[in-house]
């Protein structure tokens, strides 16, 4: 990991500026983006990174993202898609429709145009990684919030479908859910909820950037709830088994 280059989108607080800061004292040279210029600059000075300012729901942004990253850095070796956006809602029917339909556009569009500008790249040097950040909204029961939850299913959905694509190219692709953390987004929550300590999702996504744990590509995995590393060693019973997977069974 020394040395190789990472970019977090949604790097200027919360969990992505964990990620980001775990990332970097592993070793990694690391780009931090979001849309809030002053809120990633002061992450990526903390870390002696990069600050890109960036709209990952807009291709050219992304396009120009990467390229500014790959031009200050060098080519990018892992990947964190953990941009996202949840929307309060208490009637989806009353929800401003251009704003429902922008929580897709960040947490699932945002995703595929990062990995659609990095991936040719990847192949073509024969090495990567992505990592997603995914949600327990994605398949939790009891869920109120429609953009959100359905946003994240289809994020997963995403993630695992691309890992097949790319299985021939080894280029591992990996779902996490960070747990509930402590965050801007999470804030109306009330404090007897289950947070999660908000090390565990950057310490899992450094274990994922080591390639120690490639075996697992297109999986799901719970920074809590997951032990990454009794998972490293049964991934082939994992993989035999269908195990860490999000399932619709009949």
């Amino acid at each position: 990991m020394e040395g190789q280059v990472a970019l977090v989108t949604g790097g200027g607080r919360g969990i992505g500026a964990g990620i980001a800061r775990e990332l970097a004292d592993a070793g990694m040279k690391v780009a931090v983006s979001a849309r809030t210029r002053e809120e990633v600059e002061a992450v990526a000075r903390e870390i002696g990174g990069l600050a890109v300012v960036a709209d990952v729901s807009k291709q050219e942004d992304v396009e120009a993202m990467v390229a500014e990253v790959e031009r200050e850095l060098g080519p990018i070796d892992l990947l964190v898609n953990n941009a996202g956006r949840a929307l309060r809602e208490e009637h989806a029917w009353e929800v401003e429709v251009a704003a429902w339909w922008n929580v897709f556009e960040v947490n699932v569009l945002g995703a595929y145009l990062g990995c659609r500008a990095v991936i040719p790249g990847m192949i073509d040097r024969g090495r990567g990684r992505i990592v997603n950040t995914g949600s327990g909204a994605s398949y939790l029961p009891g869920q109120t919030n429609t953009a959100y939850g359905a946003s994240k299913a289809a994020l997963y959905r995403f993630g695992e479908a691309l890992a097949n694509q790319l299985k021939p190219y080894r280029i591992p692709v990996f779902t996490i859910s960070p747990g509930l953390v402590r965050t801007a987004m999470t804030g109306r929550f009330s404090d007897d909820m289950p947070w999660t300590p908000p090390e565990l999702a950057p310490r899992l996504v450094r274990a994922l950037a080591s390639g120690r744990a490639d075996k697992l590509t297109g999986r799901y995995i719970h920074a809590e709830h997951d032990d990454i590393e009794d998972l490293i060693r049964r991934a082939d019973e994992i993989e035999e088994n269908d195990l860490n997977a999000l399932r619709l069974q009949r």
